[in-house]
């Protein structure tokens, strides 16, 4: 049976124990003690359905590829830009954003572990925009699962804010008056905290989960299929767990012609790509703002997997670009292709502009639907934006949430019921 080991030291957990604590008691990340080994190409059908029995070995293969059924029953559309870029678009679930794949995952295992276990589950989660909404909804209405999303308030777009505050039942909303660096610290003190924890069951549902993170390694099988040659991916990166996602992808035999980590004015790690040392940095609030992340946690994953950094520059590269430079790339591909990025897919699409991969096709991970980011799209687009139904219906109900000083105190007071 596969375990799990954290990235800081000897804690082994199984599947069930590594999903339901989300961190180690020492604090680190669970990583898989073996990759998942992939026989390349997949076969014809899903590949969710292909991969989930490696993802999780631990389950019956019946019961993970019902789960990726399930997680994974919309599409994954491929657009064609010019001769060698493409959009790989992931923001067609409830959500519009590449989170749904990994939260609807966690969602069914956090719901068969559960089963039995005779107490309540909270899903205590920081966000810096997309997860948030994505976990609200894989969880919503399920029995024995409480919600708590813990968000900047000046730090999402409205659609964002209002996927996580519209819910209510076993939804709960909590904005932070500081940044997602000050939520994500707030909530990694909670599960640092033995009794807190076993008080509410708590659980994480950020990419530091193995349940939201291996998942993610599905989209990139999928669009690796659809080519003849390896192709390098250029992905929106903030807490590094899509990217992290697809180096494992990479690491169980993927075939691929490299890696680009895009950033936006958080560039630590674009800095330790480029040959540089990371140092943890206060966050920037940009037009990108789920990536407005200056201590991503997912980089301690990257140098389990890596060893060394050096190992890692080979791999990938890294690069960054401005607001104005986002706005411009949003502006410009509308006006020479007619086709509609947000602000974190402009940020990949620029920063692939400047980078020279050779004669590899480049696929630009498209992390989030346009409509989420209404104001900043319209603006360098000058139309309108086109809202799904399931947007507009988030800003039709009522909001209710929590508003707390960046204070573990008052967070710790919220978990244990205390005034909202």
């Amino acid at each position: 049976m596969t375990r799990y080991v954290s990235t800081r030291g000897s804690d082994t957990a199984s599947l069930r124990e590594a999903v339901l604590q989300g961190m180690s008691p020492q604090g680190g990340l669970y990583v898989p003690t073996q990759i998942p080994i992939v026989d390349w190409p997949p076969p014809e059908g899903p590949v969710a359905e292909w991969i989930a029995p490696s993802l999780f070995p631990s389950l019956e293969s019946d019961v993970a590829r019902r789960i990726a059924r399930d997680a994974c029953d919309f599409p994954f559309p491929l657009v064609q830009l010019d001769d060698s870029s493409f959009i790989l678009e992931l923001f067609h679930g409830p959500t519009h954003a590449f989170k749904d794949v990994g939260a609807r995952f966690m969602a069914n295992l956090v719901s068969l572990f559960a089963t039995g276990s005779g107490g309540a589950i909270t899903v205590l989660v920081a966000t810096s925009g997309d997860t948030g909404g994505a976990v609200a909804n894989a969880f919503f209405g399920r029995s024995g699962t409480r919600v708590v999303a813990v968000f900047p308030l000046m730090g999402v777009s409205e659609t964002q804010r209002r996927q996580m505050t519209t819910l209510g039942d076993n939804v709960e909303a909590v904005a932070v008056e500081g940044t997602f660096d000050d939520c994500q610290r707030m909530v990694k003190a909670c599960f640092s905290d033995p009794s807190l924890s076993a008080r509410h069951g708590l659980t994480s549902a950020n990419s530091i989960n193995v349940a939201r993170l291996l998942p993610q390694t599905v989209y990139y099988l999928e669009a690796a299929r659809r080519f003849r040659e390896p192709v390098h991916f250029v992905v929106p990166s903030g807490n590094l767990g899509n990217l992290c996602a697809g180096l494992i992808a990479s690491e169980g035999g993927m075939p691929h012609a490299g890696f680009t980590a895009a950033f936006n004015r958080n560039h630590g790690v674009a800095d330790l790509l480029q040959g540089g040392s990371f140092e943890t940095r206060d966050s920037i609030r940009t037009l990108s703002n789920a990536m407005d992340v200056g201590d991503p946690s997912n980089l301690e994953r990257i140098q389990w997997l890596y060893k060394s950094y050096d190992a890692l520059r080979v791999d990938v590269g890294g690069d960054w670009v401005s607001d104005q430079d986002t706005l411009r790339a949003i502006a410009n591909v509308h006006r020479r292709h007619r086709y509609v990025m947000d602000p974190h897919t402009a940020v990949a699409y620029a920063v692939a502009q400047r980078k020279h991969v050779g004669g590899a096709p480049v696929v630009i991970l498209s992390t989030a639907h346009p409509a989420k980011f209404p104001k900043v799209v319209e603006d360098a687009i000058c139309e309108p934006v086109s809202m799904p139904d399931t947007i507009l219906s988030a800003h039709n109900r009522n909001e209710l949430m929590s508003v707390i000083p960046p204070d573990l105190g008052r967070l710790k007071e919220l978990l244990d019921g205390g005034p909202r």
